[in-house]
């Protein structure tokens, strides 16, 4: 892409100023909404764009807000900033580069969901970025941008910004509802959906700081042209965050549908030391490993088309490791990981991540069997599908395909492989 979208601060030095945003046509879409169009048309134009969400699940926003309970007010907005999947680091960049995009976006999703009031939830890690952001924010309300009768309408809007603490947990959707309402940060029990009963069991929309991000360009420019960018399916710019084994990691801004090879070698450098690729991760954690195939690397890095690999886009954290990676190694990284976030709320999640941990220990320390790799597989298969969240799906997934596509390297660490 030869024009940044979301990440117009490459292209617009000191954009993360107010007036250098409004000189560049900052608040006009939330300004057009408020004056010329009704809730359900800015719905209906989100819809047509193909927007989808940009947090993991890919769900379409414009339907999203379309499940909002008819006639229960008062309504919230969350912006989850929670951005805690590792290797994810594209919704930093966005608000400390480009925040008043960002907010604007937050501004027009409020309008939409007719709600007056609208939290940022940042990681508790995010502190030094909360403060700038509440400065941002008075900036707003000083311009008469946000706050009481917007543009010299009825609509009224304040925005606040939350601290977390750390939890990975509180990414997911209910979870941070319950930490922002003071409560345990921990999953709730689905149905009623946010939509339905969300923040102090009001109709919420909750939505990632990228998919936010985007709706002030396609205010502007249209859905039509929003629809021109990616693929039929998955429409308009992905913020890629590429990491592991390549000569420039970073955010890139790309279509939707660019292929991992385009991203790797074009964009990311290639391989240190000119090395092969062993494995990718597609989407942090909390997707499966593929192969570093050319199949794989053909693949567009779209929400289709990396199912049919075998893996999930996600939130497009590619991790690329070359062919001096252990894979029972980073499999134990990873299981580690979510056992020390999960919330322990749900007993497959909770004994599962600890388990699957101690036996993968086993491995790192030259303790392991051959018996150990189809146990470490059976008790990831009884983790599956029963849990409260997504976590402790999640957290198996590097397991069952590191060792379906990578057994050689959990045979090489038992003791019968030494």
């Amino acid at each position: 892409m030869t024009e940044h979208i979301l990440l117009r601060h490459r292209d617009i030095p000191d954009i993360d100023q107010l007036d250098v945003y409004l000189e560049n046509g900052g608040f006009d879409a939330f300004k057009n909404v408020v004056e010329q169009k009704t809730p359900q048309e800015v719905i209906d134009i989100v819809k047509l764009s193909g927007l989808r969400g940009r947090g993991g699940a890919g769900f379409p926003t414009g339907v999203k807000w379309g499940f909002l309970s008819s006639g229960v007010f008062p309504r919230y907005v969350i912006a989850n900033a929670d951005e805690s999947e590792p290797g994810t680091f594209k919704d930093r960049e966005i608000m400390e580069r480009n925040p008043y995009q960002f907010l604007e976006g937050v501004a027009i999703c409020c309008y939409a969901a007719q709600a007056e009031t609208a939290y940022v939830y940042c990681r508790g890690e995010f502190w030094d970025l909360a403060q700038k952001l509440e400065k941002k924010i008075v900036d707003l309300e000083a311009r008469r941008l946000l706050g009481k009768r917007i543009f010299n309408s009825e609509y009224n809007l304040k925005i606040h910004v939350h601290m977390g603490a750390g939890a990975y947990i509180c990414g997911e959707e209910t979870a941070l509802l319950e930490s922002l309402e003071g409560k345990l940060g921990q999953p709730r029990l689905r149905p009623p959906f946010p939509a339905a009963e969300g923040l102090y069991a009001k109709p919420t929309v909750v939505n990632n700081v990228e998919t936010l991000t985007n709706l002030p360009p396609i205010i502007n420019r249209g859905a039509d042209w929003y629809r021109s960018i990616g693929t039929e399916k998955s429409a308009g710019p992905k913020v890629f965050c590429l990491s592991g084994h390549v000569i420039r990691p970073g955010n890139y801004e790309l279509p939707l549908g660019t292929t991992f090879r385009e991203l790797i070698f074009v964009h990311g450098g290639g391989i240190p030391e000119g090395r092969k690729i062993k494995a990718i991760l597609p989407a942090g954690a909390s997707a499966p490993m593929l192969p570093g195939t050319d199949e794989v690397l053909d693949t567009p890095m779209d929400y289709e088309s990396v199912v049919k690999v075998g893996s999930q886009l996600g939130s497009a954290s590619v991790i690329v490791m070359d062919e001096t990676v252990d894979i029972s190694w980073v499999v134990y990284k990873t299981t580690s990981f979510f056992k020390q976030e999960s919330c322990g709320k749900c007993t497959p999640c909770r004994e599962g991540t600890y388990w699957l941990y101690h036996i993968l220990r086993r491995f790192e320390e030259g303790d392991a069997n051959a018996e150990d790799i189809a146990l470490l597989n059976s008790v990831a298969h009884g983790v599956e599908g029963k849990c409260l969240c997504a976590l402790g799906e999640f957290s198996i997934m590097p397991i069952i395909s590191g060792i379906e596509r990578f057994r050689d390297d959990f045979d090489a660490r038992t003791k019968d492989g030494r």
